[in-house]
């Protein structure tokens, strides 16, 4: 028994019909790929955000930052001024170009000399609440 070969005609009209159906399964979005940018990456944090960041996820019940009231960096004066009057701070981190410290601890420094601290420094507090 000799088999047909089925015209011409219809095996290419079966394969513009299984090329269509390819590529539509292809492109389910239903727009075009170029059309489509993906969403910008958050910038990382930098400077004194990521220091703070850092701190914070030390897992210190209180954080603070310390600043000079006139603005200018904190010199060896001040650092050793801040270590002996907060002995109970545990890491202490500089940041914005020397200007902050930041202060990580488990001990209220409010039941310290965070009275003197303030009384030399710009105080602010950053504890988790």
């Amino acid at each position: 028994m000799t088999m047909m070969k089925p015209p011409l005609s219809t095996s290419l009209l079966a394969l513009l019909l299984l090329s269509a159906i390819a590529v539509t399964a292809c492109d389910r979005s239903g727009q075009n790929s170029s059309d489509s940018t993906p969403p910008p990456a958050p910038s990382p944090k930098t400077g004194f955000e990521a220091d703070l960041e850092w701190v914070q996820k030390g897992q210190y019940t209180y954080v603070w930052v310390f600043s000079r009231k006139d603005g200018k960096p904190i010199d060896k004066d001040d650092a050793a001024y801040l270590r002996e009057k907060a002995p109970q701070v545990v890491d202490w981190v500089t940041t914005d170009q020397g200007k902050k410290v930041i202060a990580g601890t488990n001990f209220n420094l409010a039941e310290g000399n965070l009275g003197l601290l303030q009384q030399r420094f710009n105080a602010e507090d950053y504890s988790a609440r």
